[in-house]
């Protein structure tokens, strides 16, 4: 599936119920990104989620920390390898796949990102190194 067909199938909410996890999410920014301008994949892909969680009834699950460190996260490797094949990057970057004791855990206390705070509003780190 192309990048371009990924984005057309979520956006026409033609994705099966249950059947998009996190590793799912992490492609699809990568498609958005592959696709888009920086900015522009970032609103596109958080207008559909949004959106994609809002027709489930599940508006509240949409989390704009989580959505926006994920996204800059892969944007950055895929800026640092110039990868543009998704099977490739996935390959090279397991870390971004993991949801359960995910990379976030590295950058944010847990208690930060499940706030409501950071639902509404992108926050930034808050992990001391």
């Amino acid at each position: 599936m192309t990048h371009q067909q990924l984005i057309d199938r979520f956006e026409t909410d033609s994705v099966p119920d249950n059947s998009f996890h996190h590793a799912d999410h992490v492609r699809l920014a990568f498609a958005y990104l592959s696709e888009h301008p920086p900015s522009q994949a970032l609103d596109k892909f958080s207008t559909a989620l949004k959106r994609y969680a809002a027709a489930r009834g599940k508006a509240e699950l949409y989390n704009e920390t989580i959505t926006h460190a994920y996204f800059f996260l892969i944007r950055e490797r895929m800026a640092r390898t110039a990868v543009t094949d998704w099977e490739e990057f996935a390959a090279h970057n397991p870390d971004l796949l993991e949801w359960k004791n995910g990379i976030l855990g590295r950058y944010y206390q847990q208690e930060t990102l499940k706030s409501e705070l950071a639902r509404i509003v992108f926050l930034f780190p808050d992990r001391c190194f």
